[in-house]
Parts: C-alpha cells; sequence; structure tokens
C-alpha cells in the first residue's frame, strides 16, 4: 500500500462497502411494479420454465458472476476467515464492474469442508452466468475447480491460480521474442508450489517447458520425496538439486510466488544469460529490481507493483476472460480459452500505446521492450483483444451456447462499448 494512504483514510473509504444494488428498468408507476413483479413477473418465468436457455434473456444471468470464497488463503492475510475476506470480495466485483462492465455479487461462504463448499457452489448455478473462486488455499482449491468445472455448466475459475499463470504467460512469451530463448531448452524456476506456482508451471508446460523445478517451503519437488501430493508429485523431478541455491544455477527464468528477500544477488548472478525474472511477492518482491540491476545487466524483470515495470496484475484477466466466457453463453473456461487470453495480451504489448494511457502512468512513454511487456490495466483495448480472443476460443473448441459467432462484429460491438474507433475491427 503506497505511503501517502493512511489506515483512517482507508478504513473512510471502505465504511458502508464498496458495490450495491441498481435497478435497470424503470419502476415509477403502478404499471411498472406490476411488471417488475406480480402479476407481469409470471410471463418470464413461465417462459425460463420452459426453456431453461432463456433463463439468458430474461434475468441478469448473463451478465452475474458469483466472486465466492471461504476466506482460507487470502493473499497476504492467510486464513482470516470469510467474514474478513468480504473487502476483498468486494474489491474484486468492483473490478469486474469498472473493468469489463460485469455485475458480481460476493458470496463469503463459512464453510472449511471442500465437499460441503463445493455443494453450496453448485446449487448456485441457476443464479449466475459464472463462478470467480477466490482465495481457497491449496490443494483444496485444485479439487474443488476441478469438480465445479466437471458438475456444473458455467463457466468457472480459480483466480488465484489461473490469472496469475495467464498474466505471466503473456509477458513470458514476448521475453522469448525479445531474448531469443527457445522455451524448449530452458531451466524455469518457479518459487512457491501454492495454487498459483502449479497453475504457472501448467500453462509454461503448454507453451512448451521441459524442465521446471518447483520450489516449496522444503526445497526443491524432487521424486525422491515422499511428502508430495499429487498436484506437487506431477512437476516432481529425477535431480540431485535440493535447495534454491542449487536451482537457480543456470536457470533461465524465475518466477517468485513466496515472500520478500528470498532471492540473494548471488543466485541471480547464478543465473543463465539473458534471464527472466517475475519476482512477484507482495508488497516487497522476492528480490527488488533494483538489486537484480547491481549485478545483471541482461536481466529481464517484472514485478506485481505498479511502480516497477512489466506489473503482474490480475485485473488484466479475471474481467475480460469472463466478458467474453459470458457473452458466447460458455459452459466452461477452458485451457484454450486462457492461452487465447496470455496470447492475446502479449499481442497488444506490441501496438503503439494510446496517449491516455500514457498518461495514466505519469505521462511515461511506454514501448514494447524489455520494461514493457505487459499491457496496462488502464488500456480500454485490453477488453477488446483479451474477450475477443476468450470468446473466439470458446466458439471454436464447442462450449458456446450461441449457434454463431461474428468475430470482427463482436470486436467492433466491444469497442463501440468503450467508445472506441476502429479502422479494421478484425484485427
Amino acid at each position: 500500500m503506497p505511503n501517502t494512504i493512511t489506515k483512517n483514510e482507508v478504513l473512510k473509504y471502505h465504511e458502508g462497502g464498496k458495490i450495491g444494488v441498481e435497478i435497470t428498468k424503470p419502476c415509477d408507476s403502478a404499471r411498472d411494479l406490476s411488471m417488475a413483479y406480480t402479476p407481469g413477473v409470471a410471463e418470464p418465468c413461465l417462459e425460463i420454465e420452459r426453456d431453461p436457455a432463456k433463463g439468458y434473456i430474461y434475468t441478469n444471468k448473463a451478465n452475474l458472476v458469483a466472486v465466492i470464497t471461504n476466506g482460507s488463503a487470502v493473499l497476504g492475510l492467510g486464513d482470516i476467515g470469510a467474514l474478513a475476506s468480504k473487502p476483498v470480495m468486494e474489491g474484486k466485483s468492483v473490478l469486474f464492474k469498472k473493468f469489463a462492465g460485469i455485475d458480481a455479487f460476493d458470496i463469503e461462504v463459512n464453510e472449511s469442508d471442500p465437499e460441503r463448499f463445493i455443494e453450496i457452489c453448485k446449487a448456485l448455478e441457476p443464479t449466475f452466468g459464472g463462478i470467480n473462486l477466490e482465495d481457497i488455499k491449496a490443494p483444496e482449491c485444485f479439487e474443488i475447480e476441478r469438480r465445479l468445472k466437471s458438475e456444473t455448466n458455467i463457466p468457472v475459475m480459480h483466480d488465484d491460480q489461473h490469472g496469475t499463470a495467464i498474466i505471466t504467460t503473456a509477458g513470458l512469451i514476448n521475453a522469448l521474442e525479445l531474448t531469443g530463448k527457445d522455451i524448449s531448452k530452458m531451466k524455469i524456476v518457479v518459487i512457491g508450489a501454492g495454487a498459483a506456482g502449479i497453475a504457472c508451471a501448467g500453462m509454461y508446460r503448454q507453451l512448451g517447458a521441459k524442465k521446471i523445478v518447483l520450489i516449496d517451503s522444503k526445497g526443491v519437488v524432487h521424486s525422491g520425496r515422499d511428502d508430495l501430493n499429487p498436484y506437487k508429485a506431477e512437476f516432481a523431478l529425477d535431480t540431485e538439486e535440493r535447495s534454491l541455491e542449487d536451482a537457480m544455477r543456470g536457470a533461465d527464468m524465475m518466477l517468485g510466488l513466496s515472500k520478500a528477500g528470498v532471492v540473494s544477488q548471488e543466485m541471480v548472478a547464478s543465473m543463465a544469460p539473458n534471464p527472466i525474472i517475475f519476482a512477484l511477492a507482495n508488497p516487497i518482491p522476492e528480490i527488488l529490481p533494483e538489486e537484480v540491476a547491481k549485478v545483471r545487466s541482461d536481466a529481464m524483470m517484472g514485478t506485481g507493483r505498479s511502480d516497477y515495470p512489466n506489473q503482474v496484475n490480475n485485473v488484466l484477466g479475471f474481467p475480460f476472460i469472463f466478458r467474453g466466457a459470458l457473452d458466447v453463453r460458455a459452459t466452461a473456461i477452458t485451457e484454450g480459452m486462457k492461452m487465447a487470453a496470455a496470447r492475446a495480451l502479449a499481442d497488444l504489448a506490441k501496438e503503439p500505446v494510446p496517449q491516455y494511457v500514457k498518461d495514466a502512468y505519469g505521462g511515461i512513454d511506454f514501448e514494447f521492450g524489455p520494461d514493457y511487456l505487459i499491457p496496462k490495466p488502464f488500456d480500454k483495448r485490453v477488453l477488446l483483444w483479451e474477450s475477443a480472443a476468450v470468446a473466439k476460443a470458446a466458439y471454436e473448441e464447442g462450449v458456446a451456447r450461441v449457434e454463431s459467432f461474428d468475430y470482427c462484429g463482436y470486436r467492433a460491438k466491444l469497442a463501440a462499448d468503450m467508445g472506441l474507433v476502429m479502422a479494421d475491427p478484425c484485427t
């Protein structure tokens, strides 16, 4: 949190909560009341009873996401419980609305048993067009997401896992282009074997990575260990490396999802030429960019902070992924949809940056390169590029419930909604 914001200011800001409910149709007369409730409301109810798909037409289901948690792994705060997590979930709902125009209800469930939590989420399916799982501890979060994806017909995504994976994959795609590295020959070190770390490692595999060294609190995740859950075991290597220091020697990339200060300058100095370093611990990363700069002039670096280049911010992912998924009434968020989102972000970073984006960041002249691998959250075009890519992938993979999909037309609509002028909506 910036030092210019005081505790009292923050608490005052949150008084009364950060979200509310708005009425979208007139309700100013007896006739309006009859339309909104009884007797008129019976008509859409009966239409939906005859054809459940009309729930997307006659209700707000098509633009409504549930932000659901049990508060067991709140970022930076840990297992603080359902009620204490509510300000975070409200904040997530704010971002859905602000960046993608999606209505979101925050739902804090006082339930630690995974099976019961799953049943609660499943029972909510009629209300929502999608479910954003949030701040649920590992390894339970993996099974919760897997079950909900297989047992519901709406898109479900645990953002703590996949948001970070999608954004860092976008950055990695562009870093590979700039460094000329072959991902199949790279050694990638992932510090932190929780939900985000395992999801990132999985997505890098999809991109072609062969050697990923996963690090947990006990060191390297290797095949000789007998204390690994199935999700870590999937990445266990047959290696003599045991410590983080061992793993960092000769590494082409380091992804940090752990805590401040765990990476030393000596470790960075031991990495391969042109190392890619994403140190994402917040608010203080595993190693600061200025510390890296003292020992490596060839490093390409990102953090989770807005005051350094290449901020990995999940707000670049979840609002736009759900926007695209909702607009084609997707039944799931697939691996292909997530990769499409990452590639769209990578492509957008190569486009000329509008002046309004530069102004939002103090007039900095962003240009594709080592200090600009990832688009900025306030770039309105993220919605256009990413949501369209996700919707297209959903349709092509057969998880969309719309009968047809006009990619150019959809991009044109998104651009019009944002007030953007496009010379060619198909590119």
